[in-house]
């Protein structure tokens, strides 16, 4: 299948999940992750009404998530693998690291290296586990996953995920690899 042959276009816009307190992680994602509120209301559904709140950092994007009121109590895990957001880079990242530990019901507080990016990992108080990361200059072989320590400067941090992303077995620059990969998707190769 080719470029032309998949039809147009597709981008991934944004994404909704089910809360059981909805005014909490709305409180959550304004004050914590930086989220301004677009829109909310209420919407019949074949399940009963259900509250909305869209919210988002992008003022392209009416919305990146939208929280629905409903989640059932008694699932027995969360369904959501993780929610992963972009941040342009180390000082917003570790800023949010900071508030992110200073909040009372978030756990599993991760920061971690890809090599390909530098990542801070949580659960909000829901338990859904979220991805805050900003992009290095490299493309190295995934999964790889190691811990930084935010003690260390901004410019050490770099450096260390630097020398762990040359340790791959494949390390290209991005721009490198965003191109050979515009090609094959271009060219419709999958795998």
């Amino acid at each position: 299948m080719t470029a032309a042959t998949r039809g147009p276009g597709l981008s991934f816009s944004h994404m909704g999940f089910y809360v059981k307190d909805l005014p909490a992680m709305e409180a959550f994602y304004r004050r914590v992750v930086g989220f301004t509120v677009t829109d909310r209301g209420h919407l019949p559904t074949s399940r009963g009404l259900v509250d909305l709140v869209f919210l988002s950092r992008d003022p392209e994007e009416h919305h990146q998530i939208v929280l629905a009121s409903g989640r059932p109590e008694d699932l027995p895990f969360n369904v959501i693998n993780q929610i992963s957001f972009r941040l342009s880079g180390i000082a917003e990242l570790r800023s949010l690291y900071e508030r992110v530990r200073a909040e009372p019901n978030v756990t599993e507080v991760l920061p971690v290296t890809h090599g390909n990016a530098i990542s801070v990992y949580f659960r909000d108080p829901e338990g859904n586990r979220l991805e805050i990361f900003f992009d290095t200059a490299w493309y190295c072989t995934q999964p790889m996953r190691e811990p930084v320590d935010f003690k260390l400067s901004d410019e050490q941090i770099i450096e260390q995920s630097d020398r762990i992303a040359h340790s791959a077995p494949t390390c290209v620059p991005r721009g490198e690899w965003v191109a050979d990969m515009r090609r094959r998707m271009e060219a419709g190769i999958h795998a």
